[in-house]
């Protein structure tokens, strides 16, 4: 028997090596494509060339990998939006400032996983934590407003509240749009935000 008619050995057989990093990286891209909701674990297996029951190898449940996502856009916001508040030795309009364009920049590195949060509707209690999460960064976004009026660097003719929604409201309808990959990079995104955005609130 010639080499070329030679039978080719059986392929190997066996799980693919994947990180947990990797696979919450795919699940977030399903959640996002299918919705949290419709998408399975054997929908995650099958992407990650899995078999259903070897996916738990991996993940203990699709709750895990919602809580895991979500904590991810929560956590760097939070952390900026603290930072911001509890700040010393800069203006409250400067801590402002830094922490909206801190959430642009936030946003452009975790946009997945901050697009999956600004999905959520509250239809479990895991969700429902992640609302209350938001609610508490807008709450604390608001009070630094509120400083930055007080000290006479923003208008006050415009409830802190409001402007604390409008500010986290242009920063999320980033991920309608922005391109990670196209011609406008974070930090210039982050700037041209910050930039638009203060012009209006500024007090002349």
């Amino acid at each position: 028997m010639s080499e070329a008619a030679q039978p080719r050995p059986p392929a190997r057989r066996g799980r693919p090596g994947y990180d947990q990093a990797t696979v919450l990286r795919r699940a977030i891209e399903l959640f996002n494509a299918k919705g949290y909701d419709a998408t399975s674990m054997g929908d995650l297996a099958k992407d990650l060339g899995l078999t259903k029951s070897a996916i738990y190898h991996h993940v203990p449940s699709k709750e895990a990998l919602l809580s895991a996502a979500l904590d991810e856009a929560l956590d760097g916001l939070s952390a900026a939006i603290d930072t911001a508040v509890t700040g010393r030795g800069a203006s409250a309009y400067d801590r402002l400032r830094t922490a909206l364009e801190q959430s642009v920049l936030i946003l452009t590195e975790h946009l997945p996983a901050v697009t999956l949060l600004l999905r959520v509707r509250g239809n479990s209690e895991l969700e429902l934590a992640a609302l209350k999460r938001r609610r508490l960064l807008s709450d604390k976004l608001a009070a630094l407003v509120q400083a930055a009026v007080d000290e006479g660097a923003l208008r006050d003719d415009i409830s802190p509240v409001v402007i604390s929604r409008l500010l986290f409201g242009t920063v999320n309808s980033l991920v309608e749009w922005y391109d990670p990959d196209g011609p406008v990079d974070a930090s210039e995104l982050a700037r041209s935000v910050a930039g638009m955005v203060f012009v209006g609130l500024v007090k002349h």
